[in-house]
This record gives structure tokens, sequence and C-alpha cells, in this order.
């Protein structure tokens, strides 16, 4: 039912712990029939499932039995009203995956991984990260009774740093950027036989993505949003977006998937976004300098296959000022009481800059995906002008005194 297929050549192999074409050396990814998957999957069976990523598990590389789960996947999706007066937007969807068990996205990809570890006899679990994997791997190695190493460019956000190490991980923090620390991975794949989930485990891995998508249409009634828009990073989970909307088509629990994918970068790392605007077929390496370290990523694994996924659905790619990330991280907060970290900011000034363009209308429904929880990187939200009173003595006079002051207005006290 499941095997690997190179992604540059389409050769396929055996379903097996690889990562790298024999003959081309291309990236693998899992490849499904799907004449038997339309056998065994139903959106009535799906429903049956848990409320976990698993409840799609004929379309991702499962393992026998009963997965090893922290409880990821089948976070809300939220009808953003307010968010979407303020942008002009009627029919405007968050998906929340701040609600994931380590909050963020990254526990759909682990939870994958680190199955497909346990039933190919891995030890030990491991990655390269920019934090929020970080810490995804050292919580599902803690459930799974294995041993975590991750990997991280030094100078992350405590936050995250502090929760991988929290879970048990051995933190190893390299001088460099993310890119640095992701070759050095690729290096100790060779060396050791550890589960690199995003290096000598990357094909199963990056399946868990498509989990977000496949839950976004069956939250929508089995229906296709008209945008999606998805931050990028390694490029991956927008790779993956476009896969999970074709496979859902070609399950036959959708009859059509027309929506246009876009991506979403800051102008500090935007190597994905800058190929998509200047129609280039290959992906320019830059030297990230953002505030949206999640996404900091300077050379992205799957960018190119993100930059395909955009073009071939009519999307487009932003990339926003910096300063607009934590305008769009307050707004997301103010209207939707949602605190997402950088990449939810991103995310939210994308969707601004894409409406603005006139590349959304008012009336077609809209997805953006708000990735990781604002909670790691508190650090970045200042108090705001009016929103902070001091009191130096409890007496409500005071208090009076000091409401009336903010609102501009004058205070009368009893």
């Amino acid at each position: 039912m499941k095997r690997l297929r190179c992604r540059e050549c389409g050769r396929l192999r055996d379903f097996e712990p690889a990562y790298v074409c024999e003959q081309c050396f291309g990236p693998l990814e899992v490849a499904y029939d799907f004449d038997e998957v339309r056998e065994r999957i139903s959106r009535e069976s799906i429903a049956k499932g848990p409320n976990t990523i698993w409840r799609y598990r004929e379309l991702l590389p499962a393992p026998e039995g009963e997965p090893i789960d922290l409880g990821t996947g089948f976070t809300s999706l939220v009808k953003a009203r307010n968010l979407g007066k303020e942008l002009g937007l009627d029919h405007l969807y968050l998906k929340n995956d701040t609600l994931n068990p380590t909050g963020s996205f990254k526990d759909r990809n682990v939870a994958v991984a680190t199955n497909f570890a346990l039933s190919y006899g891995f030890d030990t679990l491991s990655c390269s990260s920019t934090g929020n994997l970080a810490g995804s791997v050292a919580a599902y190695a803690a459930r799974a009774g294995m041993r975590a190493m991750v990997f991280i460019p030094a100078g992350l956000e405590p936050g995250k740093v502090g929760a991988a190490s929290a879970y048990g991980a051995t933190v190893v923090e390299v001088g460099g950027t993310y890119d640095d620390v992701n070759r050095l991975c690729a290096e100790l794949a060779d060396l050791y036989r550890w589960a690199i989930v995003n290096v000598n485990l990357r094909p199963f891995y990056s399946e868990g993505s498509k989990t977000l998508a496949f839950e976004v249409v069956e939250q929508l009634g089995w229906r296709a949003p008209d945008h999606i828009v998805v931050p990028v990073a390694a490029g991956s989970l927008l790779a993956k977006t476009a896969k999970a909307f074709q496979e859902l088509v070609g399950a036959g629990l959708l009859d059509e998937a027309p929506t246009r994918i876009h991506a979403a970068q800051a102008e500090g790392c935007a190597p994905v976004s800058t190929a998509v605007q200047q129609g280039a077929e290959t992906i320019t390496p830059v030297r990230p300098n953002s505030i949206a370290k999640s996404l900091a990523i300077g050379n992205p694994a799957d960018g190119r296959y993100a930059a395909r996924a955009v073009r071939a659905s009519g999307g487009w790619a932003t990339a926003c000022r910096e300063d607009a990330v934590q305008e769009g991280m307050a707004l997301l907060a103010e209207t939707e009481g949602i605190l997402s970290e950088p990449a939810g900011g991103v995310v939210v000034a994308g969707l601004r800059e894409l409406v603005a363009q006139g590349r959304i209308r008012r009336d077609e429904t809209v997805v953006i995906c708000i990735t990781g929880n604002g909670l790691k990187t508190t650090e970045l939200f200042e108090v705001r002008d009016g929103h902070r009173l001091q009191l130096g003595r409890a007496r409500a006079s005071d208090f009076v005194r000091a409401l009336a002051e903010v609102e501009n207005r004058p205070a009368v006290v009893a």
C-alpha cells in the first residue's frame, strides 16, 4: 500500500528507513496505492477515529497497532470574525496549532517520525531545529522511552531551549545559523544510528505536516478553502499541504481541491518568497537576519518544492517587513485572543498584503496557519501604551484618576 518514491526521477523503492534516491540522489517521499486506500478509508471511517492525527492513519506511514502519542492534532479551526472584519474578509479561519501538546505544529511531524523510528529499532531521537522541533522531539522521546539529542543554533528564544531541556533532552547549541546546524546533523547521520527526524527520517517525518490540511478540509465540512496562507521555513509544511489536497482527491474524499496556496515569510529570511516573486526556478540561499527565528532557514530543504506548489496552485508569496511581524502578533492576540510566536505575525502580515493586493476577495474562504505558541516567545511582547496602570496605593480614588488619565478624560471621584 505504501512505498517510497523519488521526488525528482519518480523511481519507486521499498518502504524502509531511506531518504535519498540511489539513482539520482533526489529526496524520497512516501507514495500510496490509492486504489487500495479508497477501499480502506471514507469520511465515515475517519469520523470514527481518534481526535488526533491518527484518524488519517491510512494516509500516513503509521505503525502496526496503537501508536505512541501525546494527543497531537485535530486542533481548532476558529472562525476569525474580529480579525476578518479588520482585514475586510467575511470567511476567515485560523488553524490554531498552538494547541498541540508542545505548542507547535511540529508535533504532527514528530508523532509520525517517532513511531516510525520505534518500528525500525532506533533508540535515539534527534533533530536540527530552530526551536519548536527541539521541544517536540524531546517530548516525544520522553513519551517513547528514547534518548533525545537536539541540535540548535545558539541564541534561540530561552523558552524554547528551556522546554527541550525540561523534557530531558541533551541540547547541543552550535555557533552559526540553522543551516550550519543542519549540515552538522547530516554528517552525524552517517556516523550514528540515530533517528534524526528531519534528516535521515525526513520522508516519514514530513508526512505529518499533511494532517493539518486534512483537518482543515474535514472541519470545513469536507470542502477545500479558496485560499490557505502558510508560514515557510524549510518549506515542508507548504509542500505537504499541496500533497494533502492531492491525496484527498486521490483517496476519493474530495472531488476537487482548487485551493490557492500562499507562502508567508519575513524579509529578513525570504528565499522562497523571493523565488516566487521573481519567477526563479531555483532557490538562492540567504543568511537569515529575522525576528521570526522559527522561520529563519536560509537554505530551505524543501524550498523549490514549496515554490512549485505555490505556482501550481495559482497562489503568491509575501515577504513582510520585520517591524510588521510584531504588529501581526499583536493584532492576532487583540482581535482573536490567540498568542502566537513570530511565525503567526508573519502570516497575519502576509495576509494583509494579499488582501491589499487584491489577491484575496472579501467573499472567499481563507485559512491561515498559526503554527507556534507565543508563550515560548514572551520576550517579544511589549506592554502597549494605555495597557498598564500603576498605582502607588491600593485606593479606589487613585485608580479612578489613573484610568481617567489614560482615557484622556476628567476624573470624577465621589
